[in-house]
């Protein structure tokens, strides 16, 4: 590849398929289906892999470093859930590299000479031995390449220990088996990446095996999926909280709307109530102007009615009786002469009682001044 084209995949790789500001430049997206999405999630076998014995080739989905940089800023915005379909895609490739490590030690048991279990228990402690120094000196290459030489030492130190405990028990292998039979390759199934680890094998061996880029490709695919799982069994406790916590507000909304709708009903009926209660009241005392009023105009009717029936009487009776007016105007004047008589009457009784008592009162006055004079003479 060329300086340019490393250059373009490398802002492709930063800014996405839209760095130049035409969106319309890659027609596939990476929601599409025949986009690879462990690559998007960066634990594609095929990627990891490449290079190495167990090489797989070019995937048979889309691969694109700009479709990942359009992954990583929209899952910031919002959840994509493809790490489902890249722990399906990983399972399965690790499945499939768990079935070659069964065959591989299946073939071993065919091939190799039958020891007994004490012997192979020895054996397999050797290979442990064998697999700690490879992994320590694959870990202090590491770190003398980083700069940390200190701690480089101080892992190598770990690694003569480890020689060490190995040469006792490679002894402890050798008494118990014959010379003849010592001497022949004893060879185990790695279980991480299936490759095939010699009893006898020399520690530089044992570090290109660890340290060499087939074993920590599938350390880090095996290492990666147990965290996609973990991610996955997050996010839907993460989601299924969200739904339980989206239901229990529905819920809550759904009862409110049912306080509301039976407090509006309950309002409603009050309402309905009291409004059938002031039309009972309106009629009753609409009934009873009625009543009254029925009853004034009853009332009316009968006054006119006896107005009538007396006006229609005295009409016949001036009918009847023409002279009748005559005869009580005469009648009027001899009453009044007869009362002016009575009159005077009374008052010519009364002119009488008076000088009757006048004359009394006199002569009672004389018969005093009688008396009077009478005891004076005695």
């Amino acid at each position: 590849m060329s300086a340019q084209a490393q250059m373009r995949a490398l802002l492709d790789q930063l800014m996405g398929t839209a760095r130049d500001g035409d969106e319309t430049r890659q027609r596939v997206k990476f929601t599409d289906e025949r986009v690879c999405k462990s690559h998007l999630l960066n634990c594609c076998p095929h990627d990891i892999l490449s290079g190495t014995r167990m090489d797989l080739g070019e995937c048979a989905k889309t691969h694109d470093l700009a479709l990942r940089a359009d992954y990583e800023i929209a899952s910031k915005a919002r959840e994509l859930f493809f790490e489902l379909d890249a722990v399906d895609h990983l399972e399965s490739f690790i499945a499939d590299c768990d079935r070659r490590t069964e065959l591989a030690k299946k073939r071993l048991v065919e091939t190799q000479d039958e020891i007994s279990a004490e012997v192979a228990a020895k054996a397999e402690t050797v290979h442990e031995l064998n697999e700690e120094i490879g992994k320590l000196l694959a870990k202090a290459e590491q770190l003398g390449a980083e700069g940390n030489v200190d701690e480089a030492q101080l892992i190598l130190q770990e690694v003569e220990k480890v020689r060490s405990r190995k040469r006792d028990a490679e002894e402890e292998y050798r008494n118990s088996m014959p010379a003849s039979s010592f001497q022949q390759q004893k060879l185990r199934v790695c279980e991480v990446c299936s490759a095939y680890l010699g009893l006898h094998d020399n520690d530089r061996r044992l570090a290109d095996h660890f340290g060499g880029k087939l074993h920590l490709g599938f350390i880090q695919i095996r290492e990666k999926l147990e965290a996609l799982k973990k991610t996955v069994i997050d996010k839907q406790e993460k989601r299924n909280q969200d739904r339980l916590k989206r239901r229990e507000e529905r819920e809550k909304e759904e009862r409110m709307k049912t306080r509301t709708k039976s407090r509006s009903r309950e309002r409603s009926r009050e309402h309905r109530s009291r409004s059938r209660e002031r039309r009972r009241r309106r009629s009753r005392s609409s009934s009873r102007e009625k009543r009254r009023s029925s009853r004034s105009r009853s009332r009316d009717r009968e006054r006119r009615r006896r107005h009538r029936s007396h006006s229609r009487s005295c009409s016949k009776g001036h009918r009847h009786e023409p002279s009748t007016r005559h005869k009580s105007s005469r009648d009027r004047e001899r009453s009044s002469r007869d009362h002016s008589r009575e009159r005077s009457r009374k008052r010519g009784s009364s002119e009488r009682r008076q000088d009757s008592r006048d004359q009394n009162g006199r002569t009672d006055s004389r018969r005093a001044q009688d008396r009077d004079r009478d005891t004076g003479d005695l």
